[in-house]
């Protein structure tokens, strides 16, 4: 244990998670191959992925991912009941959002941020339904999307950590939530492995 490392989980005391949304985009899938690996077998989270993927095409991300993690790793259903200790991954072409009963739903409405699926969207849905129980991480990225729904997650008393822009490949999506919502933490990718497992613990 590190002093760094005691620093990290006196910003977490008191909190109790029961999910985590992380969204990215530019440069997303080498950063989520650097950070989910920390997940560690019997992760109680449920985990939400998020990055902007062509809708032309289907998403291959949940199978690269099922191959690299040591717990269950999907794409999202239309409704589709959540499930902790699960990794999902939003997949192409629709949006996805979180409803109060804990399913997840798919819909056709505009992109936002020219993008669908779209970071906003599902942090924001993620936020009404756990509240403080949710926390956001929003990483490197190409516009804006991902802003509102980190200032959403922290209106509704949830956490939220972003990638510091000088160590995202493209700084321009966490610049924009930190110009936003004044995060809790602003963090290089590598502190950000760190602290992924120690969300599911519960300390007063």
């Amino acid at each position: 244990m590190t002093p760094a490392d005691d620093a990290l989980r006196a910003s977490l005391r008191g909190r109790r998670f029961e999910a985590v949304v992380i969204g990215g985009s530019a440069g997303g899938v080498d950063a989520l191959v650097a950070l989910l690996p920390a997940l560690p077998a019997g992760f109680a989270l449920s985990v939400f992925c998020i990055l902007h993927v062509p809708g032309n095409r289907d998403s291959r991300l949940a199978e690269l991912f099922d191959e690299r993690l040591p717990m269950p790793v999907k794409e999202a259903a239309d409704k589709e009941e959540i499930a902790p200790g699960t990794v999902y991954f939003a997949g192409a072409g629709y949006h996805l959002s979180v409803e109060r009963d804990r399913t997840f739903s798919l819909s056709c409405e505009p992109p936002v941020h020219f993008a669908r699926p779209a970071i906003d969207v599902l942090m924001e849905s993620s936020a009404d339904v756990y509240g403080p129980a949710l926390a956001g991480i929003l990483l490197t990225g190409a516009n804006h999307d991902g802003a509102d729904g980190m200032a959403r997650i922290r209106a509704r008393g949830g956490f939220t950590v972003v990638q510091d822009p000088v160590d995202a490949l493209v700084p321009t999506m966490p610049a924009s939530a930190i110009h936003r919502c004044e995060p809790n933490l602003i963090l290089p990718l590598a502190r950000i492995h760190a602290l992924l497992p120690m969300l599911e613990m519960n300390e007063p």
